[in-house]
Parts: structure tokens; sequence; C-alpha cells
């Protein structure tokens, strides 16, 4: 069994050391420095993928040119898009519960940059890593229902409420097939801690022809690794699970009646949300930071990305189901498989052991 990386330095602690500060203010300023710097790299990351990746890859998919006018490779409508957004007038519906109204915009992005915060992105890049990490990831994760819900309601439109109901709806019927699913990674690796699920993944699985094959979850139960992409694609609310904001039923459901810069902040909470699920999975099932040549930072970036890319492909490539057919996924299907995928693995590990 891997040893878990309990000695690793966390990018706080250097911080810290680098400005020559110790006790409760460096713990205090390398946290906060530390934070910056991972939200900072998620939101450039996220900058990038909504305006413009977005746009390529899903016109690649479907033959089209899509945005190549301002800058090169048309980069700049990152700029321009963040201009036309922001600079327009934010419009507060009669009679929407205005404190709720407020917050719900907010919820969303910083429950995804929290759940940042302990995940090993390698080369050092860690801000946290409690005993319960996979635990603290899906609770961060899972707050952005409150926001979608509280959206949904507070803007007093029915087509916003239906969303937001839509969203309660879901993410029971898929939070619970992906927690199980992934307690199926802890009973292999006997921990919640992130790093020590990393660390078990470090081992050769077998070998062929001199080729290696490392231990990654992905590899050792693939079952486990499609059911938690299933149930992943479901909480982040991707095609074919867009179903709170289905744009041709409900207009575009929770977020119907935001505009400016809350519309700016609930968009860029989607992709946050998208860029933590691929950091979920790279985590739990891939690897981690883990790679060869290049450094561990590039490597997870490099996943993520890929995650991304998949999440673009199925956008393009595969219709949304109705919501009676996506409750009766999570519920009769979803959930079973994932207990039956917890049963075995359990006795796998129980025989092996």
């Amino acid at each position: 069994m891997a040893v878990p990386l309990q000695g690793e330095v966390m990018l706080p602690e250097r911080i810290a050391d680098l400005l020559g500060l110790g006790g409760i203010a460096g713990e205090v300023v390398g946290g906060l420095i530390g934070a910056l710097i991972v939200g900072n790299v998620m939101l450039a990351m996220t900058g990038v993928a909504g305006p413009w990746a977005k746009r390529k890859i899903t016109a690649a998919f479907t033959d089209r040119i899509a945005v190549d006018r301002i800058g090169p490779f048309g980069l700049l409508i990152i700029v321009a898009d963040s201009v036309r957004l922001l600079s327009k007038e934010l419009i507060i519906p009669e009679g929407a519960d205005r404190p709720s109204y407020d917050l719900a915009p907010i919820i969303l992005p910083a429950s995804a940059l929290l759940g940042f915060s302990v995940i090993p992105m390698g080369s050092g890049i860690q801000l946290a890593d409690p005993e319960a990490g996979l635990a603290l990831v899906f609770a961060f994760a899972s707050i952005a229902s409150v926001a979608l819900v509280t959206g949904g309601y507070a803007s007093n439109n029915k087509y916003s409420l239906m969303g937001g109901l839509r969203a309660v709806a879901q993410n029971i019927a898929y939070e619970i097939p992906l927690i199980v699913t992934a307690m199926s990674v802890v009973v292999f690796a006997g921990s919640l801690q992130m790093s020590t699920i990393v660390a078990e993944q470090t081992s050769t699985l077998i070998s062929i022809a001199g080729v290696s094959i490392p231990a990654w979850y992905a590899f050792v139960n693939p079952f486990a690794f499609v059911l938690f992409l299933v149930a992943n694609m479901a909480e982040i609310g991707r095609n074919p699970f867009d179903i709170p904001e289905a744009p041709t039923e409900i207009v575009a459901g929770y977020q119907t009646e935001y505009s400016s810069v809350y519309f700016v902040l609930f968009y860029l909470g989607e992709f946050l949300h998208v860029f933590l699920g691929g950091a979920i999975m790279a985590t739990i099932f891939l690897g981690g930071p883990a790679g060869p040549v290049l450094p561990g930072f590039v490597w997870f970036v490099i996943k993520i990305w890929a995650f991304f890319l998949f999440t673009q492909w199925c956008r393009s490539a595969i219709p949304r189901v109705r919501i009676d057919q996506l409750i009766e996924i999570g519920w009769k299907g979803m959930l079973v498989l994932s207990f039956a995928n917890l049963v075995l693995t359990a006795i796998i590990v129980g025989v092996i052991a």
C-alpha cells in the first residue's frame, strides 16, 4: 500500500516560508496568497473556456467557423464579451426577493472555488489536505444546488422556478450515485484524504511488452469510472442532462431573469463547476497530477481540459433527455448500479485482503 503524502508541504506553507513569516500571521498570509493564486488560475481557465474555447470546440464538431475576427484566432472575443456583458444594465424583476436574488449568483462560483481548496494539483500546489478531503469537496460542490434553487425562487418567474425545482430533482437523483460510486474508490484507497487517494494510484497495475499501465482507479474499476462520469455530467448540468436551464423548454431556467454582472457570475460558476468536476475525476480515477515527463501541474490541467472537451462533445452529439427520463435514469438505473458497484468492490477488496 502506498504511503500517504502526509509530509508534502502545502502551498500556503511554502509561501509563508518564502516571505519569512511564521505562526498565525504566516498561516493567514500564506493561505490568502495561495487561495488567490489557485483562484485566479481557475478563473483564467474559465475565462478562456466560456467565451472562446466552448465556441471553437462546438464549431469544430458541427463544421462551422466560430469566432475568428477579433484578435488572433478570435481570442480577443474574451475581452469583447466581458465588456459587452458587464456594461449591460442590471435589471431587477418586479417582485423579486432581493436578498436571495443577489446572493444566488455569488454562491454558485464560490462553491466551486471552495472545492479546489483540497484538490492536489501537483508541483506542490495544494491549499489544504484534510483527512476527510473527498467528503469536503463533495460538500462544497453540493452548495451549488442552493444557488440554483435560490435564483429560481427569488426571480419571481415561473420558468425560473421550474428550473430551480428541476435542479433539486436532478441533484438529489444523481448526487447519491455520485457519492456512492466515489465510496468504492475510498474502499480501495482506505482513506478519504485526497493525497492518499492519489498516492494509492502511483504503483503499476500491469506491464505489457515493457509498457507499464498505472494503477489508476479508472483502470482498476472501469465500471465505477463510467458510472461516476455519467453522474458527474448530471451533477454539473451538461448535456444530455442540462435540464435545469433547458432553453428549448423553459427559456433559460433558473437564470432567465439575470442580466449583466449577475449573468456573468452564473455563467462563470457553471464553467467553474465543469472544471471542478474534471478535477475530482482526475484526482480519484486518473492519478491526479501523475504523468510522465511533464510537471504534475501540467498533467492536472491537461486532464481537466480533456474532461471539458468531453462535455463539449456531449453537448454537440447527444440530445437532451426529458425530465421524466432523467429522473428514471437516476433512481432506477444509476442508484442501483452504484450500490451494486460498491458491494462488489467491498467483496473484491475483502477477498484480496
